[in-house]
């Protein structure tokens, strides 16, 4: 038991270090709301978006995704696509020489975009899948019971 919450403690530290978008984001509007109860909408949208992707991934989506070769070329697919759209919109984008505050959002808006860049994320989508449900299928999910 301890081997598995060892293995899963080095796994989530491996998995969040990494700054991506969804972090950078939800650091952002909590430095930039003025009380706590402001910034919670975008700390509770990004935990049950990443609980939804683990528990997808500890339940077996991770298998079916290697399991038929078709469904990961699409995956892969779909976040190449995204990533080049993503380029190029930053490619084609003016650099701003301003050092401008931060937009605080509304709560609305907070769902939304925290939302977004949890669920839409390759990278997320990836770690979740590639990384944390492949590390789960080593474990079968019942405790094993020891005679006395």
């Amino acid at each position: 038991m301890i081997e598995a919450v060892l293995h899963g403690a080095i796994l989530a530290l491996g998995l969040i270090l990494p700054l991506g978008a969804q972090n950078v984001f939800v650091f952002n509007q909590g430095a930039l709301q003025p009380k706590l109860m402001k910034a919670l909408p975008v700390v509770v949208t990004a935990g049950i978006c990443d609980t939804i992707l683990i528990v997808a991934a500890v339940s077996g989506v991770s298998l079916l995704i290697l399991t038929f070769s078709w469904l990961e070329t699409i995956l892969f697919a779909v976040g190449i696509l995204f990533l080049i759209f993503i380029g190029i919109s930053l490619w084609r984008s003016t650099p701003s020489m301003t050092t401008e505050e931060g937009e605080r959002f509304s709560a609305k808006k907070q769902i939304m975009f925290a939302a977004s860049v949890s669920l839409l994320n390759p990278h997320a989508i990836l770690d979740t899948i590639g990384v944390i449900g492949s590390n789960a299928l080593s474990y079968s999910g019942r405790p094993e019971l020891r005679s006395p």
